[in-house]
């Protein structure tokens, strides 16, 4: 894998979620949740025994109109934050006939066509496998999944409507036999990682140092399911 600030563009194909629908979406959920607020906090003091009764009266004692007014306003605030955000870990996708290039957060990766084996979706990821049947990529998409396939396949790329691979996960449980060397206590690390919250990051950079094992993960809500390529070797 080679990454490139400055990805080529003749002769591409670029796919992206519009910015527009991405914040305006999420606005729209932001305001209508705000407006909703004070309706909500009065039903909750309308229960024999509510929860945050204290902070809901607070609330309401706020006259109208400029409760619902304010909320509304918070509510537009957060939503566009919350769009802001969306938008820099969005998937972008550019395809053309000698490399495929993915945009998300602050990084670009550019794959050559000898790296780029296969192309699948996995739940609302979109995976690159390469020759050697470790993935080369792992990411969140947004994206179109039917125009996204008729790109890659209209540029030559394969896409699988599954992993090939599916069969050969297994669910990880500690001390499981089989594992490379210090698989093992990657894995033990990356699950705990995922389960105190707050990790992704930390968890992506386990699943490379397992990629570099050969240990392929995938994960089910908090399970970890791994397959071994054999005949890689640490680096």
């Amino acid at each position: 894998m080679r990454k490139s600030p400055e990805p080529r563009t003749a002769g591409a194909t670029e796919l992206a979620e519009p910015a527009w629908a991405v914040v305006l979406f999420c606005v729209a959920c932001g305001a209508v949740a705000g407006a909703l607020l004070p309706l909500l906090a009065r039903l909750l003091l309308a229960l024999p025994w509510a929860p945050l009764e204290g902070p809901a009266e607070l609330l309401t004692s706020v006259p109208e109109p400029a409760l619902t007014l304010g909320t509304t306003t918070v509510g537009v605030l957060g939503g566009l934050l919350l769009g802001f955000t969306a938008l820099h870990e969005s998937l972008s996708v550019r395809v053309c006939d000698t490399h495929v290039t993915l945009a998300v957060r602050d990084g670009v990766q550019e794959f050559t066509r000898e790296e780029a084996s296969l192309f699948f979706r996995d739940g609302k990821q979109l995976v690159l496998l390469g020759p050697d049947g470790l993935e080369r990529a792992r990411e969140r998409s947004g994206l179109n999944w039917s125009r996204l396939a008729g790109t890659l396949t209209a540029h030559g790329y394969t896409w699988a409507e599954q992993d090939p691979h599916h069969a050969e996960f297994r669910r990880w449980v500690p001390g499981a036999p089989g594992l490379p060397t210090g698989a093992d206590a990657l894995l033990r690390a990356r699950a705990q990682a995922r389960e105190d919250g707050g990790g992704a990051g930390e968890a992506r950079e386990l699943r490379g140092e397992l990629l570099r094992l050969g240990v392929v993960v995938r994960d089910e809500d908090k399970r970890q399911y791994v397959r071994v390529v054999r005949g890689v070797t640490g680096g």
